[in-house]
């Protein structure tokens, strides 16, 4: 029998505040229809909100469709401070945001504190300002009860930091069977680093960000024939939620449909029997055989690219559309990776960046093709 660990008892999905409706024709927060959702989701029983400093208008929604309307014991709050963003200037900036998160919420205190975001480049913030004995400082104080932090980086990089950190006491990590063993992402191995240390795991992204609700069609059908009455989005979030360890699993739920789906498996939720882990290793061998660009965006190939050409960036573009059939979300990402960089046509075939690329790419052939999708 598996040991227990920190929030076991925590109902298996949070209510993400960061893709909240808007009001149509406007990118005004709608609260009308995020009470409503808040209140489907506590009448189902589940209680965890997880909202962020930097999450545009978040906290002052929570407030009016949350805080306001529902008693403080009958949900618990999470919230981040973020040290990285190009407003925080100094160790006063990032330590105030708490501050200012308690008056935009009005929460009294908050149940979960993140630091936010934490990476190789943006860490020394975070250390240089003080803020692990900070949070330390305020939970002493009552305002936070519970801290961790949020995470985007190597496994190698997340073992450094909770071997210096060991009273951190929740991790959240992107977590999805796509992401699963994506050598750029390496969920599996973030996953395992921080069961090591014996540390409660939130999930994000368990939808790689609404990716897996309409995945390529050849996905979609190995889950169709398995249970034609599931969403497809289910078996992505039950997926994370049936890994040991998991504190929950955060849905960034929009509309009130998303949330009704979601509610439909995770009010009851069972983990995943054999039989549906199995569908799932089909799902991933499908994804696998998708004639996608195995990119790991080492940045290997942009070093001596005469051209200065984003490869790795515009591998990413295409592969929205390849994989995930997001031809317009593809189309932006692409126009953001020539901004001020060569565009895919200009490469001169000079092969520097195959000599250098592990994964064996035909860059130039790659690139061609890249160049006829998107210019």
């Amino acid at each position: 029998m598996a040991e227990r660990y920190f929030g076991e008892d925590t109902p298996k999905l949070g209510f993400g505040l960061m893709r909240l409706p808007r009001i149509e024709g406007s990118s005004e927060i709608d609260v009308e229809q995020t009470s409503k959702m808040v209140d489907m989701f506590l009448e189902a029983g589940l209680t965890y909100f997880d909202t962020a400093f930097v999450y545009e208008g978040s906290e002052e929604a929570t407030k009016k469709a949350l805080v306001e309307r529902h008693p403080r014991d009958s949900y618990t709050l999470a919230t981040k401070l973020n040290a990285g963003y190009s407003g925080c200037k100094n160790a006063e900036d990032a330590k105030k945001e708490l501050e200012i998160s308690l008056e935009r919420t009005g929460a009294g205190y908050f149940d979960y504190y993140l630091l936010h975001a934490l990476g190789k480049g943006n860490i020394g913030k975070y250390d240089e300002y003080g803020i692990w004995d900070f949070v330390k400082e305020m939970k002493e104080k009552g305002l936070i009860k519970h801290w961790g932090f949020s995470f985007h980086d190597t496994p190698e990089f997340l073992d450094e930091l909770l071997t210096k950190h060991p009273d951190a006491e929740f991790v959240q990590l992107q977590i999805n069977y796509a992401d699963w063993d994506n050598p750029s992402v390496q969920s599996r191995a973030c996953y395992e680093v921080a069961r090591k240390h014996g540390k409660s795991i939130v999930v994000m992204e368990p939808v790689k960000g609404g990716a897996l609700a309409n995945p390529h069609q050849s996905v979609q059908e190995v889950f169709k024939t398995a249970n034609p009455e599931m969403s497809v989005a289910s078996w992505a979030i039950r997926f994370v939620a049936s890994l040991d360890g998991i504190l929950t699993v955060l849905s960034g739920m929009s509309n009130v449909e998303q949330m009704a789906d979601n509610l439909s498996y995770m009010a009851d939720f069972k983990k995943l029997d054999d039989n549906e882990k199995e569908v799932i290793k089909k799902a991933q061998k499908a994804l696998a055989s998708i004639d996608s660009i195995p990119c790991t965006a080492c940045q290997y190939c942009t070093k001596g690219c005469p051209m200065q050409i984003n490869i790795p960036a515009i591998f990413a573009a295409r592969n929205k559309q390849l994989i995930w059939n997001q031809t317009q979300q593809g189309q932006n990402e692409y126009n953001r990776a020539i901004e001020g960089r060569g565009k895919a046509s200009e490469c001169i075939g000079c092969g520097q960046c195959e000599a250098a690329c592990p994964q064996h790419i035909n860059i130039i052939e790659r690139l061609k093709e890249c160049a006829e999708v998107f210019e």
